[in-house]
């Protein structure tokens, strides 16, 4: 082949295709919006689950690095502290020394600074790390150093930070000189020692870390109960870790080199606290290795599956934008077709005039790629927006690289295919003499022509359906989702959490925790405070296994929390028996709780459990715990929405024998909330200026808690309502072009006698048919592909027929008003006007 000869008429035919479109301006808006809407979606949702899912760190050879962890449903009992607390120190300690298949070994595990030092916080995204996990993953600073192993070391005592590159440029301004000056984490001033390229974020995807210490510094900042921080105690679970392969060693190979030491591994740290069945299940524990180039995320395990399914959605109004694409071309076709018939009957061969058609269709295929990868920077941006919320900002390195780059081209050359190919093949396919015959109808008047035009629309009102179907069932499960019963009355409440530090002793937190709730009571605007350990549905949790007193048989895991006098009142929780905690509850009184009606169900088999008594598991050589139940309330979410009602017993919080350097208040409030919460803070620091304050209104946090719900509802409901839109116009487009088609035929009819009245139903029979055969099929198809977000729904299922015949129903009135109009204007045509174009 002579590629220069090829390249000069691809060009010739590029230019020729050009002039056509700047002379059809209507038909090339239509065509590029419709492309760049279609092809901007897709990528900009791919661009997503790339960031998430499919791109390795900015690490060297990230290829190498293999994630360390236990399978899913593996005993971890204890004190999880983090999102990715997957280790606890001593098994890391143990892989350190037990390991074969690594050059090297680190670990990390997230945590929040507060960097002001009284009122307000202001919080960094922290990362503990192990002295080895900068070299480990090939990680350079661009100014100072970064840790060595040696600065990790247990008991060290004011360790430097390393910094990322955004938080130096927020911070320090990109001061040069940085290094030696001081950041403050918690009230205390810590050195910068190194800053890190702007590429690199950590190692969790979704994530964006500011302030790097190594793990020993965990002893300084921790405020656990015992005081003695995470290191020490076998139980907290906190730390991630990973590992980089030697040469010739796989992750398979990896994994099976932990299994076997993984025995060892877990006699040697068996926390002392477990009993005896709880003691087995850990030792049964087996480490493994899998792949960790791209990172370990817990926005990878919320959003990957909703992403995949964005982009299967995004990927049919593709489709359906591509069948109205090959319509408008085979209309356009019948325009040309005289252009196209003496172009063959002077010697041109159909491949060099199916070239030609396919090389505008390819400039339009290019000039919608172009503008939609452009809307796909805005789209995806705002996506991300969309899902951060102020308690958990969400970082996505949004960049073109390559692997976007060529979704983008892949999109455009599949588009210019789909949408191009079939009409250029008929467009060309008619013999010269038949489209020159003077009043003849060329190929788009011919029936197979037709034909095709009626499977596209077939195919958009099937595919349509199967959009409107999924977006009738998100929507739908987000409002359930809104109006969910709580159990408690969310609005009006906020909450205030507060850090001690550690400027107060054991015995006087408890007296610090009570003023500071006697001030809160007094405040203008302040209907009612009380005392909480974690506020419902906050994501937060504490389960234990609980059983009647004396009863044998099962202990099933009941959820506990830990509150103070007036909290059920200031939470709106129904009290049905009994009474709530009051003063008299303190350190010295009997143990009681509060309990709920699903925990009575579970415990006590029903009935009222006032004055009954139940037991929790102590730790190994302790006795179990006895707590006499003295109040009985409604059910509330405990966790998240969309869970069932758990069992769930309250205990007095003056009764926690180990008190946490801090404390969490609810306040329910009848002013302004942003009034209240400038009486706070003047309360607080009162107290004290320097104990850090955090705030969040309930209503807020539970909206926050839905932002994947939110989203899918979102998305999806747009993305079915852009395709019900192009479907009717398809429709809309085939039932006018019957008319046009057949305007002899229905000037005969009325000029012999017929009724306008019939004419209308002759031309919508043909609606009713093409919609008839799209739903039928559509259904089939929302039933098949429904099974896919079944997992996303609440209060659901993916083959509900009532969201079903909703959205045939919705589809349908569209549908057949879309259709009227041409058979509106069919039944008013003028029989000799018609009879004269013969």
């Amino acid at each position: 082949m002579n590629i220069t000869h090829w390249l000069a008429t691809l060009l010739q035919d590029l230019r020729y295709g050009l002039r056509q479109l700047r002379l059809n301006p209507g038909f090339t808006v239509v065509a590029v919006s419709s492309l760049a809407l279609g092809i901007g979606a897709n990528t900009a949702v791919f661009q997503l689950l790339d960031a998430v899912r499919l791109r390795t760190l900015p690490v060297a050879a990230p290829q190498e690095l293999v994630s360390i962890d236990f399978p899913q449903g593996s005993m971890r009992s204890g004190w999880h502290s983090n999102r990715s607390a997957r280790l606890t120190f001593a098994q890391w300690e143990q892989i350190q020394a037990q390991q074969q298949g690594f050059t090297g070994v680190l670990a990390w595990a997230p945590d929040r600074f507060n960097l002001a030092l009284g009122g307000e916080v202001r919080f960094a995204e922290g990362l503990y790390v192990s002295g080895d996990f900068f070299r480990v993953l090939g990680v350079a600073p661009i100014l100072g150093r970064t840790f060595r192993a040696e600065d990790d070391r247990v008991g060290c005592g004011s360790p430097g930070a390393v910094i990322g590159y955004a938080f130096w440029q927020r911070e320090f301004a990109g001061d040069p000189h940085v290094l030696g000056r001081t950041v403050i984490l918690n009230g205390r001033p810590i050195p910068v020692v190194g800053v890190t390229a702007p590429a690199f974020f950590g190692v969790e995807p979704g994530y964006r870390y500011d302030v790097a210490l190594p793990l020993c510094a965990d002893d300084l900042f921790i405020n656990d109960p015992q005081g003695l921080g995470r290191i020490k105690q076998r139980q907290a679970w906190w730390l991630s870790a990973m590992g980089r392969l030697k040469p010739g060693w796989t992750a398979e190979r990896a994994s099976a080199q932990l299994g076997v030491v993984s025995s060892g591994i877990m006699q040697a740290t068996l926390p002392p606290q477990y009993r005896p069945d709880d003691a087995k299940r850990y030792l049964q524990n087996r480490l493994e290795a899998t792949a960790g180039g791209a990172g370990v995320s817990q926005i990878r395990q919320i959003y990957e599956k909703p992403l995949w399914l964005l982009l299967a959605t995004t990927g049919l109004v593709l489709v359906i934008a591509c069948a109205n694409l090959a319509n408008l071309l085979l209309a356009r076709a019948s325009v040309r077709e005289r252009e196209i018939a003496i172009r063959q009957a002077i010697g041109a061969s159909r491949g060099k005039l199916v070239g030609q058609l396919m090389a505008e269709n390819l400039l339009l295929a290019a000039t919608g790629a172009v503008l939609g990868a452009l809307l796909a920077q805005l789209v995806s941006r705002l996506l991300v927006a969309f899902l951060s919320t102020p308690q958990n900002p969400v970082f996505l390195g949004l960049g073109l690289d390559m692997r976007v780059l060529a979704f983008t081209a892949a999109a455009a050359v599949g588009t210019c295919l789909l949408f191009g190919l079939l009409p250029a093949l008929r467009g060309t396919h008619v013999p010269p003499a038949d489209a020159m015959r003077g009043g003849g109808r060329g190929v788009t008047s011919g029936r197979n022509r037709f034909t095709l035009r009626r499977a596209l629309v077939v195919a958009q009102v099937s595919l349509s359906l199967v959009l409107l179907a999924g977006a009738l069932l998100f929507a739908g499960s987000f409002e359930k989702l809104l109006h969910v019963d709580l159990g408690f009355r969310p609005d009006g409440v906020i909450s205030v959490s507060m850090d001690f530090g550690r400027q107060y002793a054991k015995d006087r937190i408890h007296v610090v925790s009570r003023e500071l709730l006697d001030s809160f009571r007094s405040l203008p605007g302040v209907v009612s405070a009380a005392q909480v350990w974690f506020t419902p549905v906050s994501g937060n949790g504490w389960d234990e296994r609980a059983w009647a007193d004396s009863a044998a048989g099962s202990r099933p895991e009941a959820n506990f929390d830990r509150t103070g006098p007036g909290y059920f009142r200031t939470m709106g929780i129904a009290l049905l028996a009994g009474r709530e905690f009051e003063d008299r509850d303190g350190p010295a009184a009997p143990k009681v709780a509060i309990v709920n009606e699903a925990f009575t169900k579970t415990i006590f088999g029903g009935g009222n459990p006032v004055g009954r008594a139940f037991r929790t598991e102590g730790e190994a050589g302790k006795p179990d715990r006895l707590f006499q139940v003295v109040g009985l309330v409604r059910n509330t979410k405990y966790s998240e929405i969309r869970e069932d009602f758990k069992p769930v017993a309250y205990f007095p919080i003056a009764q926690e024998d180990d008190p946490y350097p801090g404390a969490t208040y609810v306040l329910r409030t009848s002013g302004t909330q942003a009034e209240a919460l400038r009486h706070v803070k003047a309360a607080a620091a009162q107290i004290s200026p320097t104990i850090g304050l955090e705030f969040r209104v309930l209503r807020q946090q539970l909206d926050d808690s839905l932002q994947r719900d939110r989203l899918m509802a979102s998305l999806a409901g747009g993305f079915g309502l852009l395709a019900v839109v192009l479907a009717t116009t398809g429709l809309y487009g085939v039932i006018a072009y019957m008319v046009e088609r057949r305007r002899n035929e229905i000037g005969i009819r009325i000029a012999l006698g017929a009724g306008r009245g019939r004419v209308v139903r002759l031309v919508m029979q043909e609606v009713v048919f093409l919609l008839a055969v799209g739903l039928l099929i559509g259904a089939a198809l929302a039933l098949w592909l429904g099974r896919a977000a079944g997992a996303l729904l609440f209060g659901f299922t993916p083959s509900d027929p009532v969201m079903l015949a909703s959205a045939m129903g919705l589809l349908v009135v569209v549908a057949l008003l879309a259709g009227y109009g041409p058979a509106w204007r069919a039944a008013r045509l003028e029989p000799m006007l018609a009879l004269r174009e013969e």
